[in-house]
């Protein structure tokens, strides 16, 4: 049996551990080592290898503990989500110890490292996105909200830097009221933000410490969403893409040109090499690009259905080999749902419990 490829995940979302499946699934033997800060993340208890990580590094700092990392296990392959910009520039180092990175090149990274950048590369690439606007004050907020309903749209604020759906809200004029307690509320009223906005342009004129104000405005747009995961070569040329339709509970697979293409072109165009995600919704019955992700998507795992292990695919790119990406079946007519499952936290809870150090490795 030919020796386990040793890939490591760092700090990552806990719908990882379905990529981990993946890679169990590989016709070759793969050792997964992961690491986070949280020891009751479920990506450690998927692992074979599992340590905590450091907290509060800056950037280089981590790119530094991250060599260190590689060089102590032998990583030979390492897809990084925390700090992947500072890790992708740095590649050559990684390069250097037999690392291989399955992250998009920094300039890819940096291009959608912002929302308000990542439209513009967008639409750079030709591509229709929805009207938005960037927000720093009170005035700029109601002239965008004024603008969206004089559309007759409802409008919807989210940061220009975050990452799974992380503050993102529903503007509404409505006053508040005892329904709103009730259920999964998402709005926020306009006056509210806008009183936020003011009350944090004074604080910075103040010589405050907050965080600067920037948000995005644009129409909320209806369902269904479609999510094209992508997998390109190393030089940025698409070799597979499927998109997913969410429509509430229920899921389905689309190869329709109407999404692959355009995805195709934002991939391509920005260089966008091995897995990525560009999401799609409807303005006026057209698909307009909502984002896009330099990372693999929590809903990669789904792509099995149709015979396709794009984890594995990616490895196979970063050690160098060419996968077969040919999809096992029609997608037509695959409609399936979602269901949570249950995931044991480490056996090992009471080693990390007596003070394990950060970065060390428990077998």
């Amino acid at each position: 049996m030919s020796a386990p490829v040793r890939v490591w995940l760092n700090r990552t979302y806990a719908e990882n551990i379905f990529f981990i499946e993946q890679l169990r699934d590989a016709p070759r033997p793969v050792e997964i080592h992961a690491t986070h800060v949280d020891p009751d993340s479920p990506v450690l208890a998927a692992a074979d290898h599992a340590a905590l990580e450091p907290g509060g590094l800056t950037p280089d700092a981590y790119v530094a503990y991250a060599l260190d990392f590689c060089a102590r296990h032998a990583i030979d392959v390492f897809l990084p989500r925390l700090n992947q910009l500072a890790i992708s520039l740095h590649h050559q180092e990684f390069e250097a110890i037999g690392t291989a990175l399955i992250c998009p090149p920094a300039t890819a990274i940096a291009a959608f490292d912002s929302k308000a950048d990542g439209y513009a590369a967008i639409a750079a690439a030709g591509l229709p996105t929805p009207p938005w606007w960037q927000v720093r004050t009170a005035a700029d907020l109601h002239s965008a909200v004024d603008r969206i309903e004089a559309a007759g749209l409802t409008a919807c604020l989210k940061p220009v830097s975050g990452a799974g759906g992380e503050g993102f809200r529903v503007l509404t004029r409505e006053p508040f009221g005892l329904h709103r307690l009730a259920g999964w509320d998402s709005t926020v009223q306009v006056d509210q933000v806008a009183t936020a906005l003011e009350a944090a342009a004074a604080a910075a004129a103040a010589g405050g410490t907050d965080e600067p104000v920037d948000l995005l405005v644009m129409p909320y747009l209806e369902g269904p969403e479609i999510s094209v995961d992508c997998l390109a070569d190393r030089d940025g040329t698409l070799l597979a893409a499927v998109g997913r339709s969410k429509h509430r509970r229920r899921r389905s697979f689309t190869t329709a040109p109407a999404y692959l293409e355009p995805a195709r072109r934002v991939v391509e165009s920005t260089g966008m090499a091995y897995l990525s995600n560009v999401q799609f919704r409807h303005l006026a019955g057209e698909p307009v690009v909502i984002d896009v992700n330099t990372r693999p998507s929590g809903g990669l795992h789904q792509l099995r259905l149709c015979g396709l292990n794009l984890p594995w695919n990616a490895v196979q790119l970063a050690l160098g080999e060419r996968p077969d990406t040919d999809r096992a079946g029609e997608l037509a007519g695959i409609a399936y749902t979602l269901v949570s499952g249950v995931q044991p936290v480490l056996p090992r809870q009471a080693q990390f419990a007596r003070g394990f150090a950060p970065g060390e490795l428990v077998h």
